[in-house]
């Protein structure tokens, strides 16, 4: 691939992909046909590049309508967008669920991450891949968590192909594995906002979710006649606790119909909106930094904090971004709560950007959830047609919209300053820090970020006021936390719990089952605990004291039966594919550790030995020197196992 445009040309269904994404070209400089017009000035310019945030959603639709993106397809869309070819490549051969080669429209992925290996993956993927040969039209991958560990081993199958129809059918029919689901820009920009004028991205997905436990017979089912496919089940299955009435962040899953505003507003939905709007923005800020809030994301940053420092800069525009990329290994609650109430997410939206002083809301949600897309994609456009969400929210003279951005496979973006150049149409790779995204984030303006369920707790803050609620859990954590269970239990499934409870009352709560090896906290980059400890309190402060970590609320358990150096090795696969190789240290640390891993588990004895030191200082050298959290964490899981649990004993 050049900085040059080359000779290969779009497809004709290329071409109408990309044209009904950003509009029919207006000129030959874009793609049209010559005109006399065209020879005597080019039009385009500074207003085609302040497209190049459309680069993704072009990318999307591209592998939506075709399965791939061809190198013709590829050239069209840099003429659109005024992108040289060269760098929209580095885009595309980015993320892992786009292909710049030929493959089928359909793709099964399979998840071999650590809850479905533990539950068999590597056997189902060797079944499929045996009954569907080469001839069937179905590309087989291995994918790395799919964020459906409650029903592990997952399958997720992707069809490609042009959509029945467009716009978003009613919600009754994303219910079974045929997922249509279109996201929509909020058209012309928030007032001050230079971005996105007078356009509407449209993002067609055409998905089929296969329930699980999944099995040969319905992975190949899904893949080959989705017709047949089992239906998914609804979000309140991943809620072992729906009905109980001391639920705060899941109350209304499994209660209210999460495809109905008048449901959710039934259930107290827009109660904590129109507090907002009594008490003002520098109220509302002061009561998230009252009630204790800290990002549930794994950092723990107060969050009244980030929001002053973003709403207390003189530049504008201000951005609001929803982190809704979970891709942590064994993370699935932001999944549970965008499907099962989706309206909750899109209040707390609001309140935020209300708060930090920003007109336009960006929702990066994980490409791997067609379900929460359709969910969100329906919430939105009920939202912006019952005048809770467009120029004026609730008859309150305040404008604020939001426009979903799909991820497309990149562990990394799930890091703010990569998420912001992904959204941005460049390589997901972090930025160097400072400055903070609070002076300079997306689109180099103040910009604040919370994942979702950081930002749903805004909604009992004030309903229920900062004191009530920093009443719930310890002084230091405040509050309700969801927790991911999966693994070796009865219960798998997102459990909510006062900070402070231990993590045997959690376990206990799902199930354990006997002959419990070790439990890993936090997913990939957390860290693993052994049977003796489940006394640990699920705080931050409490798992930090005990050398561990809470992060993102992950706790999966194994027995015995699960062979512990094989997990290791996952985990260190996964690092490897998804540093995105900005920087040394992690780019060849996650390939050393990997080796070294593979050393080990074929030798014993002083061999192991110095396989295990060399471990400890690429581990040291991860940590102290990458640019992100994924290198830093990358070694924290095979640290504890070796120290904690003994693992190469």
């Amino acid at each position: 691939m050049d900085l040059r445009f080359g000779d290969s040309k779009p497809t004709d269904e290329e071409r109408a992909a990309v044209d009904a994404l950003l509009g029919p070209p207006e000129s030959s400089w874009e793609g049209a046909d010559r005109s006399d017009a065209d020879l005597r000035w080019a039009r385009g310019g500074r207003e085609a590049r302040d497209r190049r945030d459309q680069l993704l959603p072009a990318l999307h639709a591209l592998n939506d309508r075709v399965g791939w993106i061809s190198e013709g397809a590829l050239d069209y869309v840099c003429r659109r967008l005024t992108v040289p070819p060269a760098e929209a490549y580095g885009v595309a051969t980015f993320y892992a669920m786009f292909s710049v080669r030929p493959r089928p429209a359909t793709v099964l992925h399979v998840c071999t991450d650590l809850a479905c290996t533990a539950a068999g993956a590597s056997e189902l993927v060797a079944t499929v891949e045996a009954r569907l040969g080469p001839q069937s039209g179905v590309k087989v991958e291995r994918s790395p968590c799919l964020g459906l560990c409650e029903r592990a081993p997952a399958t997720l199958t992707i069809r490609a192909g042009t959509p029945a129809r467009l716009g978003v059918p009613p919600l009754g029919e994303f219910e079974d594995e045929a997922v249509q689901a279109e996201s929509g820009g909020p058209g012309a920009a928030a007032p001050g906002d230079g971005k996105g004028k007078g356009r509407r991205g449209r993002n067609t997905l055409h998905a089929t979710a296969v329930c699980a436990p999944a099995t040969p017979a319905r992975a190949i089912a899904a893949a080959t006649a989705p017709e047949s496919a089992p239906t998914e089940p609804a979000p309140e299955t991943a809620v072992p606790q729906t009905g109980t009435p001391t639920l705060t962040l899941l109350h209304r899953i499994g209660t209210a119909d999460p495809t109905s505003l008048d449901d959710y507003r039934a259930h107290g939905g827009y109660t904590a909106l129109r507090r907002a709007f009594a008490l003002g923005p520098a109220a509302v800020i002061r009561e998230v930094t009252d009630a204790g809030l800290v990002g549930r994301g794994g950092a723990a940053f107060p969050t009244g904090r980030k929001w002053q420092a973003t709403a207390a800069q003189p530049d504008h525009p201000h951005y609001l971004v929803c982190n809704a990329d979970e891709s942590e290994p064994g993370t699935f609650k932001d999944r549970v709560l965008m499907e099962g109430d989706p309206y909750a997410l899109v209040e707390a939206m609001t309140i935020a950007a209300y708060a930090t002083g920003a007109h336009q809301g960006y929702l990066y949600l994980r490409g791997e959830y067609p379900r929460a897309l359709a969910r969100l994609t329906h919430a939105i456009e009920q939202a912006r047609t019952r005048g809770l969400l467009g120029d004026d929210v609730l008859g309150q003279g305040y404008a604020f919209d939001i426009e979903i951005r799909r991820g497309a496979g990149a562990y990394i973006c799930g890091e703010e300053t990569a998420m912001f150049n992904s959204i941005e149409g460049r390589r997901g790779e972090p930025r160097s820090k400072p400055p903070f995204p609070v002076e300079k984030g997306l689109f180099g303006k103040p910009t604040v970020e919370n994942n979702v369920e950081t930002l749903v707790n805004v909604l009992p803050i004030l309903t229920m006021g900062a004191e009530a609620y920093a009443a719930i859990g310890t002084p230091t954590s405040t509050g309700p936390k969801l927790f991911c269970v999966s693994g070796s239990v009865a219960r798998p499934g997102v459990y909510e719990l006062p900070f402070g409870a231990t993590l045997g009352e959690l376990l206990t709560l799902a199930g354990v089952r006997d002959n419990l090896r070790a439990v890993l906290l936090g997913g990939a980059a957390g860290g693993f605990v052994r049977p003796d400890e489940l006394d640990i309190p699920l705080t931050f402060e409490g798992t930090r004291e005990a050398g561990t970590t809470l992060g993102s609320g992950v706790v999966m358990a194994f027995d015995d039966t699960v062979p512990l150096p094989r997990l290791l090795l996952r985990i260190a696969e996964f690092f490897r594919d998804e540093s995105c190789g900005q920087c040394v240290p992690c780019r060849v640390g996650t390939v050393r550790q990997e080796e070294a891993l593979h050393r080990i588990a074929d030798r014993t004895g002083a061999a192991a030995a110095d396989d295990i030191a060399l471990l400890r200082e690429v581990g040291r050298a991860m940590r102290d020197a990458s640019i992100c959290g994924l290198g830093q964490t990358a070694w924290n899981a095979v640290e504890s196992a070796i120290d904690r649990l003994g693992a190469y004993e």
